[in-house]
């Protein structure tokens, strides 16, 4: 069977691999830093990227995703994904959630319009590649968006 080549498009997200700390502050907690840290590494083959999130605060919760995209060149297609990039977010309450995926060189952004919760992100790299300012904003009533989470990366290592 001949391996595929990896979409081009995660070859943006290919500088988010290695460890992060992570300082947040939410919305809903202004005046509380939520702590903690990310992983980003490669699944063997490098076509899906696997990223770990830990938080220090308790009423923040710790995830893993998944983010990839289908095959381009259509091997896919019986399942309807041709091309298509994903981010499949599962949580330590039980939570799971899909996002379409983009990047481009310095931005990944990922969003899910669901009625009456749609969410987006948006994180930019700094120009060293050690710094991700991070922005999610929440949508409730179908048409405001509102900043719900800041986030900013620093790479460890």
């Amino acid at each position: 069977m001949q391996r595929r080549t990896r979409h081009p498009m995660l070859e943006h997200l290919a500088v988010l691999v290695g460890e992060w700390e992570t300082d947040a502050t939410h919305r809903l907690m202004p005046s509380t830093a939520v702590r903690g840290g990310s992983a980003f590494e490669w699944l063997e083959g490098g076509h899906f990227l696997i990223w770990r999130a830990h938080n220090e605060h308790p009423n923040f919760p710790d995830s893993i995703s998944i983010l990839g995209c289908a095959d381009p060149d259509g091997a896919d297609a019986a399942a309807g994904t041709r091309g298509d990039c994903s981010l499949s977010y599962f949580d330590s309450r039980g939570i799971v959630r899909r996002y379409a995926l983009a990047a481009e060189a310095g931005v990944w952004r990922f969003w899910r319009d669901w009625p009456g919760f749609a969410q987006r992100f948006t994180g930019t790299l700094s120009g060293d590649g050690n710094t991700i300012t991070g922005l999610a904003e929440l949508c409730q009533d179908g048409t405001t968006w509102e900043e719900d989470l800041h986030i900013t990366y620093k790479r460890v290592r």
